[in-house]
């Protein structure tokens, strides 16, 4: 399968598109077509482990650019943890993404991602790139730690991530290093592209990127909506998947989950101030912003890059995109209430980004009742609503405590990171004073 580029001036192997991240023109690199999975697949999808669902989807993108014996390796190295859906009320699960070693989902992406490169590289010196508005840099860090001939940068946003997630990011030393950055995501992402998209740099050195600009993040994260289903097939209802969003990577590929066949009803966009795409399917009209600082910090975007693979997949039409995908937004008051609700109401504790998927799942049930007829014909009220618990409730400790008013557990794997010394060194938004520290 060839890897083109979203701009259309550049196409390529699926080992280029993730050696490379950034396309030569600017773009993103997206598979020529989404491959499409056979009846037999769904039929038996409820009798796969999670593992083996992995694989075959990761074989339709990668083909025979990786023998079957090392995928299924990386794979099983890759999922070696629970991603259960849990029950929070009689039609809410929570998919809960947050068992792997950083307690984020990106640990998914993220650990395919670093053994995709090391694979494809064949121990080349690399520089990775990666700007983080919180869990992308600690789960990267994870990934790649002492990956032979890999050096990893992380630009985050200073004074802007939970201080758990800044020590999961600072802490490694080695071959992963820390750039504090004097601004928002938005501008650690500009940066970013800019280092990617630089002659000079890209003559010296092999640079890749660790977001989910590169389509190697995106591929796993497409294996935990099929894994929803397996679990939740049997309740014989309609699958509603809230997804809390910021880049917009996690909905990008539960749409391609979707286009192999995936039966799912609808996705919902749920996000927090930095509502683009909300404000898109209302006037469409896109607008980039600038990103504004919540207590969802890790969905403060107000550009997301993964749009671009968005109007791609829907031929950069509005009316496309609003057959797939409710979206709204949602305020820290109501995030914090949500979680005050869900913890009353359930014995169930959602970090801010949950909540704001539980606010989406909520809002798109009572649309129903003012809904136009033709809304109602073509989807069943009666669904099962899951929304991505993407990160476990100790990474925003303090946020999770001042709402809740009560003490939260700290797992002995993020315990370990809040003893560590911080080490990072510190820019201002200059894309030329990170230019030289990354040319020494």
């Amino acid at each position: 399968m060839k890897y083109i580029s979203t701009r259309k001036q550049e196409e390529t192997n699926i080992k280029t598109a993730i050696l490379k991240g950034l396309a030569d023109d600017g773009g993103l690199f997206m598979p020529e077509y989404i491959p499409q999975l056979d009846a037999e697949f769904f039929e038996n999808l409820p009798n796969l482990s999670l593992q083996e669902i992995g694989f075959r989807v990761a074989k339709e993108f990668l083909g025979e650019s990786i023998s079957d014996e090392n995928l299924k390796e990386i794979i099983d190295e890759v999922l070696n943890f629970e991603i259960p859906a849990v029950k929070i009320s009689d039609n809410i699960y929570a998919l809960e993404l947050f068992h792997g070693p950083t307690m984020a989902f990106k640990d998914v992406g993220a650990r395919f991602m670093a053994r995709m490169m090391a694979y494809f590289s064949e121990g080349k010196p690399m520089k990775v790139i990666a700007a983080t508005s919180g869990d992308t840099g600690s789960a990267v860090a994870s990934g790649f730690f002492n990956v032979f001939g890999i050096e990893v940068y992380i630009l985050y946003p200073k004074g802007k991530v939970s201080p758990l997630q800044e020590k999961q990011l600072t802490t490694w030393g080695g071959n992963i290093k820390a750039l504090e950055i004097d601004g928002t995501f938005d501008d650690c992402q500009t940066l970013a592209k800019q280092i990617l998209s630089d002659e000079e740099l890209n003559q010296k050195f092999t640079l890749t990127s660790a977001n989910s600009i590169n389509i190697a993040r995106l591929i796993p994260q497409s294996f935990y909506y099929f894994w929803a289903f397996a679990q939740l097939q049997n309740l014989g209802k309609p699958i509603v998947f809230s997804v809390p969003s910021g880049n917009f990577g996690n909905l990008t590929a539960g749409l391609f989950a979707k286009k192999m066949g995936l039966p799912i009803q609808q996705f919902i966009a749920s996000t927090n101030a930095n509502d683009v795409v909300p404000k898109f399917l209302e006037s469409g009209h896109y607008e980039a912003k600038l990103s504004k600082q919540t207590i969802s910090n890790a969905m403060d975007v107000g550009n997301p890059s993964n749009f671009e693979r968005m109007k791609s997949l829907f031929n950069n039409d509005v009316s496309e995109f609003r057959k797939e995908i409710e979206a709204y937004s949602f305020s820290d008051d109501e995030t914090k209430k949500a979680m005050i609700k869900v913890k009353k109401d359930f014995g169930y504790t959602l970090d801010p980004h949950g909540a704001v998927a539980y606010l989406g799942l909520e809002t798109f049930r009572k649309s129903f009742d003012s809904a136009p007829d033709d809304k109602n014909a073509l989807l069943d009220k009666d669904f099962i609503g899951v929304l991505l618990e993407t990160a476990h409730p100790a990474k925003f400790v303090e946020v999770v405590e001042n709402v809740l008013k009560e003490k939260i557990e700290i797992p002995e794997k993020l315990e370990a990171f809040r003893k560590k010394e911080k080490r990072s060194v510190e820019f201002a938004v200059d894309f030329e004073l990170v230019k030289e520290f990354l040319m020494e």
